[in-house]
């Protein structure tokens, strides 16, 4: 039987692991699974812009790497092989975002002894640069997740749920703003209906508000009111579903001027992001790197002669 003192030691070996990066195994690639990553160092061209967004979404509480005699991953995952990789990949180029889409809690023992607080503290440690909203962030009540906050270091940033008459008021923000070697990164989130998938008494008067209606209206602000170069949404919409259920490929059909979808909720590996097309007839990118904390992604936006460019990469940590 687990103890809570046990798992007191078993977090300070976590929190020491994150600290010393240099000594942690270091990460594979999923594409080649067999092979390390090679590093690689981002030297611009004249006129070139590159900025790499690191992405990871539903890693529910999963701290350490699954056990080696796991049957489908063993050994697999783990936050400080991530944070391992996050500080090379930062290293290489510093115009370089961290991104979650949400379902950071429930999952493993961890959030049921901590309640969320050792997951948030170690992506303050991981240096997060925002985050998104899921359904099991709730898992601990509203009041459980709002005292989790105070841990992070991050924005938590979601435009469709209306806080009011809640402790969750004011704790969130509807979008961002980050720049990077001069270019401008707006960062908005949508969340998923809670209604359905979560008791009411957990989010209480949490007010679920049309997530396409809303996305509109935030992109206009982030295009015409602070002159963004790039869009992203944070989405734990869901990557697809049969029917009218809103979803990451509903929002990107319908709306114009997102650049990049990070999608979570349904637990969908992309081993490449899917090039959609919006409203105006133009590519929007949708991408979802599975869960548990296993795969990293990697989307860079390069800025040649004024014209974007990408490329990806997904890691198998």
């Amino acid at each position: 039987m687990t103890t809570r003192r046990d798992f007191i030691k078993r977090t300070s070996i976590v929190s020491a692991g994150v600290g010393l990066l240099g000594n942690l195994a270091f990460a594979k690639a999923s594409t080649e699974p067999d092979q390390a990553i090679e590093s690689f160092e981002y030297v611009p061209t004249v006129g070139e812009k590159r900025i790499t967004i690191l992405h990871t979404n539903d890693t529910h509480s999963h701290i350490e790497p699954f056990p080696a005699n796991d049957r489908r991953n063993p050994n697999g995952g783990g936050v400080a092989r991530r944070a391992t990789l996050v500080q090379k990949i930062r290293k290489e180029n510093p115009n370089t975002l961290l991104l979650d889409a949400g379902d950071i809690f429930q999952g493993t023992p961890y959030f049921n002894f901590y309640g969320g607080e050792l997951e948030i503290k170690l992506m303050s440690m991981l240096g997060y640069d925002a985050s998104t909203l899921g359904n099991h962030d709730f898992d601990n009540g509203i009041e459980g997740l709002h005292a989790q906050l105070p841990h992070a270091t991050f924005p938590f940033v979601i435009s469709n749920y209306d806080f009011r008459n809640t402790v969750m008021n004011g704790r969130t923000k509807q979008h961002i703003v980050l720049e990077r070697d001069g270019v401008r990164v707006g960062i908005f989130g949508l969340g998923i209906q809670l209604d359905g998938l979560v008791t009411k008494k957990l989010y209480k008067e949490t007010q679920y508000l049309d997530p396409i209606a809303v996305a509109q209206d935030q992109v206009k602000r982030l295009k015409q009111e602070q002159n963004c170069d790039l869009v992203v949404c944070l989405s734990h919409l869901g990557n697809a579903y049969r029917g009218g259920k809103v979803s990451d490929h509903m929002l990107a059909a319908a709306t114009k001027d997102i650049d990049l979808i990070i999608g979570g909720h349904t637990h969908t590996f992309l081993a490449k992001p899917e090039q959609l097309t919006n409203a105006a007839g133009k590519p929007v990118l949708v991408n979802q790197v599975g869960a548990y904390g296993l795969y990293l992604g990697q989307v860079d936006f390069v800025s040649r002669s004024g014209v974007w460019d990408v490329d990806h990469r997904v890691y198998h940590i």
